[in-house]
């Protein structure tokens, strides 16, 4: 970089000549380097004096500056500009107009979600540029807006040009962006201000005038020997408190060399310098542009860019300059949409990196200059939050033109040489702090009295004078409360240094107005105006739903669980439920909508209505590349819940039986069948009949489930729950299919062709066979005795029964089974054995079946005896067995068979009734005395070597054989 640019000869004749000389000559006696140094110092006195001769007047600013926000009314109301260009992203300009509708602090944003020309996973794609009353960008855009006269043109490249100059690591895709337009993102501690520190969410800042060094050295420098804790503190001090009550010449000088100082010491060049040169280029281009169309004359205009940009060193800077223009690359056709976001200071200090607390003590600083000048700011008329101040604007005074050499006086000499102003104590102001902060502490909890806010008072002064300063800062302030009150904890949420942020004017959050919202925003209000509620405060507003009482309210109700679906919390229902088949006549809400207005604002950007936003999500959601059927089977119980379309639903469903039959894995069968379980209970209980889609999935399903079942049954990455959900569709859907033309022989085949090695599996698999008759009961009851009495299987034994209770989702009627085995393993196991065994027992029924384990327990409770007493003399059904004193011979009145047979003499009619279905007579034997027993183990040899005739009468019945 050329070290004297623009600034002529170094001679005396030049305004900056003799501080130049100056500065050369210093560097020369204190510098080791020769070089250098001097050249640093003089290129910062050129810098400067090619900012003030430029013909187009340039002003300085830095981002959220009370003494940038001071200088720049004052020199509005003597300069009163026709013409304001801003470094802005220059599409943007529309929503200024829109400011007088919002509280300040907001945020102007662009939000794309459907993007082009960029990578896909940058989706969605948002910046932000917050704007504070305290800034000289907001005091210019209320001249202009309250000036018909006036034009203000945003200069600095577009939105999307913000996405193409960022590079494209995969890595970092939202960090680039902020350093090309501001300051990375940083981290906010403070619980309690989460919520307000997310205001901007994921989007990228950007800010006019961000002045911070890029060189970590010379920030760990200045901070060391200007005794303060960080950079917000530093700007404060050394900045902002001299230039509050500066005037205009010294401000701008004093601005462009900071901008210089900092542009020339950083490290080697790299990225982001050549970004913002390509912005300097950018802006200056368009600049030029304009006057050429509009033929504005330069000395009624101003230009309004940050410090940093001020001291450019591109050949494009000035109107003068012969260079070609830079060739600004056209806009991709990303679809870009705009609008106002509420803001706060600490979303603002969290997003730009600044100290908790910078941007409020900044607003203090900010109503205190102004009450010391007597200055009076711009507000635009309509402005919400404030009531309108505006003086009444004489004729223009006559500045001298800033590019003649008699236009500029050399102020920084004098700046430069004369020690600082130490403000005198104002021990009112200090002492009304320290008892208040004392005040709000108990109020939090701490247990402070008058002692410490003596302390407190004390230990201020003495911290300003350590750091060379006369009058405490809020920053001096601050460190002292937190030493003197808060000590070893904090009793509550809020810790000292935000009650005293709170104290100095606490973090102001804004709001965007009713007419500045977007057209669905609106929407949202107006319709949700039958609640009688104030929906833009941003406390919590209870809403209490008699739909019986007030049918009215109905289309409230629909409109509150849609909300919910899409923006979360914002909408909480307390009491109340929407499921299929389930409406409630009454419901309770929290609404928190004032509170998450940013959220409904973005909601805007994708259409006109919520429902038509919730129609193209589902969409978006079912043809997703990554969609799975169990995505669009949600999709389609959400159109039906919220949207009641049957149109919708029905192309859902379509979309989800091509998913179905597209899918190569069974991850999503446990989601499947429990959606599709719960859509055609709905469409049964509330349709006609069933529409078209629904039998295809139960088709397509039950073919497709039957193909992979054999390899998901091998496969070692197919978990239990996935082949256990598998067969609960196979088996619920197994009639239904059927009478679609489905085959059940091949879901016979895919049950014989499968062969696991699990142990888990293979006791799925058994239940699988036992439920289509392949295995009786007896078998396995065997096989599971056979485990039980191998030592080296019972290890393994909870894996088993770990099958067997995932087995109970497609056989139900295992269940007394499975409580039988558990029941045998706890009887029969040594504790030697059971005791090591039972923890792998617990953990694995915990981990894979945690849902299915109730059914086992209400079981087990049908089946254990109710009452302690009668556990001693209680007999496990399956351990029953015929004793001496269930036959009785002798005995006059007893029946042959046992109890059974006393229940079928004692009620005839349930075997008449039979007999007569199957075309026989029936008829009653008189039991003959001494036969009783031989008959009943003739008649129960017979039905075992016999069982055909029973299962025949099951089958008859449509009853499941026992076994």
């Amino acid at each position: 970089m050329s070290t004297s640019a623009g600034s002529g000869s170094p001679g005396g004749s030049h305004p900056f000549g003799a501080l130049r000389e100056q500065l050369r000559d210093a560097a020369a006696t204190f510098a080791d380097d020769a070089g250098a140094v001097p050249g640093i110092l003089s290129g910062m006195v050129d810098d400067v004096d090619r900012a003030l001769r430029e013909e187009l007047e340039i002003f300085p600013v830095c981002h959220h500056s009370p003494a940038s926000a001071l200088a720049m009314v004052r020199r509005l109301r003597e300069k009163q500009p026709k013409v304001i260009y801003m470094e802005l992203c220059e599409d943007l300009r529309p929503l200024l107009d829109e400011l007088r509708n919002c509280r300040l602090p907001v945020a102007l944003q662009a939000f794309a979600t459907d993007i082009d020309g960029f990578p896909p996973d940058w989706a969605p794609l948002s910046v932000v540029a917050p704007i504070t009353e305290a800034s000289a960008e907001y005091q210019a855009i209320a001249y202009a807006l309250d000036s018909p006269d006036v034009e203000l043109i945003l200069v600095d490249r577009s939105t999307d040009h913000v996405f193409q100059w960022t590079p494209r690591e995969p890595a970092e895709p939202a960090e680039a962006p902020a350093a090309a337009g501001g300051s990375a993102h940083g981290a906010e501690d403070d619980t309690a201000r989460h919520d307000e520190a997310a205001l901007h969410g994921d989007a990228v800042g950007i800010e006019i005038g961000d002045l911070r060094p890029r060189f970590a050295e010379l920030e760990a420098h200045l901070l060391h020997h200007g005794k303060v804790r960080h950079w917000s503190e530093w700007w404060d001090q050394y900045v902002e408190q001299p230039l509050v009550g500066a005037d205009y010449d010294t401000y701008r000088q004093v601005m462009v060399m900071i901008g210089s100082l900092f542009r020339r010491l950083r490290p080697d060049r790299h990225a982001r310098d050549a970004q913002d040169e390509d912005r300097e280029r950018y802006m200056w281009t368009r600049i030029r542009e304009h006057l050429a169309a509009s033929g504005a004359d330069p000395a009624g205009c101003l230009y309004v860019c940050g410090a940093f940009h001020a001291a450019s060193p591109v050949e494009q800077f000035g109107l003068a300059a012969e260079d070609e223009p830079y060739e600004i690359s056209p806009r991709t056709d990303t679809r870009w949409m705009y609008g106002l976001i509420p803001s706060s200071h600490s979303a603002i200090e969290a997003q730009f990196g600044l100290a908790p607390g910078a941007v409020s003590i900044a607003s203090a600083t900010w109503t205190k200059a102004l009450k010391r000048s007597g200055v009076t700011p711009f507000r635009p008329a309509g402005e919400k939050g404030g009531k309108k101040k505006r003086a009444v604007r004489g004729r223009a005074a006559q500045p001298s033109a800033p590019g003649s050499p008699e236009g500029v006086a050399d102020r920084l000499s004098g700046f430069l040489a004369t020690p600082p102003v130490l403000d005198d104590l104002d021990e009112a102001e200090l002492l009304g702090w320290c008892v208040d902060i004392v005040g709000l502490a108990r109020r939090n909890g701490y247990l402070a009295s008058t002692a410490d806010a003596i302390a407190v008072f004390e230990t201020s002064i003495l911290l300003a004078g350590m750091r060379g300063r006369g009058r405490p800062t809020p920053y001096d302030f601050e460190d002292a409360a937190v030493t003197c009150i808060e000590k070893d904890t904090v009793p509550g949420r809020r810790d000292v240094r935000r009650l005293c942020e709170i104290l100095l004017g606490g973090d102001r959050i804004g709001a965007v107005g009713y007419d500045a919202l977007p057209p669905l925003a609106r929407d949202v209000l107006d319709r949700l105006e039958p609640l009688g509620l104030n929906l833009q405060a941003r406390t919590n507003q209870r809403a209490l739903l008699d739909l019986r009482a007030d049918p009215e309210l109905k289309p409230c109700s629909d409109l509150l669980w849609i909300l919910r679906r899409l923006l979360g919390d914002m909408a909480r229902p307390i009491m109340g439920a929407r499921r299929l088949g389930e409406r409630s006549i009454q419901e309770s809400w929290d609404l928190a909508i004032g509170r998450n207005q940013r959220s409904l604002v973005e909601l805007g950007y994708e259409g006109v209505t919520i429902e038509q936003v919730l129609e193209q999500r589902l969409r978006r959601d079912a043809w997703a590349p990554e969609a799975t059927a169990a995505t669009a089977l949600e999709a389609v119980e959400e159109a039906i819940l919220y949207l009641g379309s049957r149109r919708l639903a029905d192309e859902l469903g379509a979309r989800a039986v091509e998913l179905l039959t597209a899918e190569r894995t069974v991850d999503g069968a446990p989601r499947v069948l429990r959606q599709i379980r719960r859509l055609l209970a709905h469409y049964r209980a509330a349709e006609p009949e069933l529409p078209r889609w629904c039998e295809r999935f139960v088709t397509a399903g039950y073919a497709h489930y039957c193909t992979l079942l054999p390899t998901a049954f091998a496969d070692e990455a197919t978990g239990l729950r996935q082949v256990a959900a598998m067969l609960g569709f196979l088996f619920e859907m197994e009639s239904f299919a059927l009478s679609l033309g489905c085959d059940h022989t091949q879901l016979e085949l895919a049950v014989r062709q499968s062969h696991p090695e699990a142990p888990d599996k293979v006791a799925l698999v058994w239940a699988a066979r036992s439920r289509l008759g392949l295995m009786s009961s007896a078998e396995l009851r065997s096989r599971c005795a056979e485990l039980l009495a191998n030592p080296l299987v019972i290890p393994a034994f909870p894996r088993y029964m770990s099958g067997f209770v995932q087995a109970l989702e497609p056989v139900p009627t295992l269940t007394p089974f499975v409580v039988e085995q558990l029941s045998k393993a706890f009887a029969r196991l040594p504790d030697s054995v059971l005791l090591p065994w039972l923890p792998k027992l617990i953990t694995t029924l915990r981990d894979g079946a945690r849902e299915l384990v109730p059914v086992l327990v209400r079981e087990a409770g049908r089946t254990f005896p109710a009452a302690l007493p009668a556990v001693d003399a209680w007999v496990p059904p399956w351990s029953a067995r015929p004793t001496a004193s269930m036959v009785q011979p002798g005995g006059a009145d007893a029946a042959p068979g046992g109890v059974v047979a006393r229940l079928l003499a004692a009620h005839p009619a349930t075997c008449d009734a039979v007999a007569g279905s199957l075309g026989y007579d029936a008829g009653w034997r008189t039991a003959e005395p001494g036969d009783g027993g031989a008959r009943r183990l003739e008649a129960g040899e017979l039905l075992t070597r016999y069982p055909q005739t029973a299962d025949a009468v099951a089958a008859l019945l449509d009853l499941r054989p026992v076994g």
